[in-house]
């Protein structure tokens, strides 16, 4: 058991360590091209996840307020202005170590943003895309099967990220 958790361990920290060092992920852009919630690729890391199912590897960031409210522990509810956005990639392996997956193609950026009063429907968390640099709301029934994914979620305000931040 002892071995199972220090190889956990050991691949948690290669996948966080490939993914904050992936390029994509802080790329520069030009100030024309900023969304209209913020720049993501300059938001911090809430937490890292590895979907199986869908070969995904991911980062989770947030804005300001979210990183804030993460940094207290003030995330059931997270707050009215927090943005989580979820970057993934296809997974590929490391070319040198095989036993490592690393970031291949960029799949997508989505969000969640909070307004409790605006997104009153969903939980209070309005659901949406970057297309390019801008962050598109999505229409309301695209934001009813989002929300329907995350309602088992209720508990923790309707999101599966567990910040690393605590």
């Amino acid at each position: 058991m002892k071995s199972v958790k220090k190889n956990g361990l050991a691949w948690r920290g290669a996948l966080l360590a490939t993914i904050l060092t992936s390029p994509s992920l802080f790329a520069e852009t030009s100030l024309t091209e900023k969304p209209v919630h913020g720049e993501y690729k300059d938001w911090r890391v809430l937490a890292v996840s590895h979907r199986l199912e869908k070969k995904f590897v991911r980062a989770i960031v947030g804005n300001d307020i979210a990183i804030n409210a993460a940094r207290a522990g003030k995330t059931k509810p997270w707050p009215d202005g927090a943005i989580i956005a979820k970057l993934s990639w296809k997974e590929k392996p490391h070319p040198s170590w095989p036993q490592a997956v690393i970031p291949g193609e960029f799949a997508g950026a989505e969000a969640m943003v909070k307004d409790s009063k605006k997104f009153q429907e969903t939980g209070g968390w309005g659901f949406g895309h970057w297309e390019g640099q801008t962050l598109v709301m999505n229409e309301k029934e695209k934001s009813a099967t989002c929300f329907a994914c995350h309602s088992p979620m209720k508990d923790s305000d309707y999101v599966y990220t567990v910040p690393a931040l605590q």
